[in-house]
């Protein structure tokens, strides 16, 4: 995981804490291991950022309470989220606006090769409930494992 542009709506210590629960959560049903990469020299295989409007992919961003997030599948390894948005973090207390830590592993099983699912509870599913103490549902599971095999 590499990080090049950040939001100003969270340090940067959150933002990162916050990436590695929601990779951690795709790792602990998984024999995956993520890395944060820091140097320049070594490449990432997913790279995240934070834009706003048009950003060069042909999905821009349509500001506040729109397209929050996107990524590439894993050929890409891109994760880009809307600077726009009200950011926040539920484990800090805060309420209102959009809470990264459901988003982010949201677009993190997208980058790992996962699509939408129809299953409503699932965090695959297209629409993004906030719910504390998020877990994977059983079909997120059933879904990361088909593709990496169980830890």
């Amino acid at each position: 995981m590499e990080t090049y542009a950040t939001t100003t709506a969270l340090t940067k210590a959150e933002q990162r804490k916050t990436m590695a629960r929601a990779l951690d959560i795709w790792a602990n049903e998984t024999n995956l291991k993520f890395n944060y990469v820091k140097s320049k020299k070594v490449s990432a295989d997913i790279v995240i950022n934070f834009f706003a409007g048009a950003h060069g992919d042909g999905q821009p961003f349509d500001g506040p309470s729109g397209t929050l997030a996107h990524a590439s599948l894993p050929t890409g390894g891109v994760v880009h989220f809307d600077d726009e948005e009200d950011w926040f973090l539920s484990s800090k207390g805060q309420e209102g606006g959009t809470e990264m830590f459901i988003v982010a592993a949201h677009e993190f099983g997208h980058t790992l090769g996962l699509d939408h699912t129809n299953v409503p509870g699932a965090l695959m599913y297209p629409f993004y409930s906030y719910t504390p103490n998020l877990s994977l549902h059983k079909d997120d599971i059933e879904g990361i494992q088909s593709l990496y095999g169980k830890p």
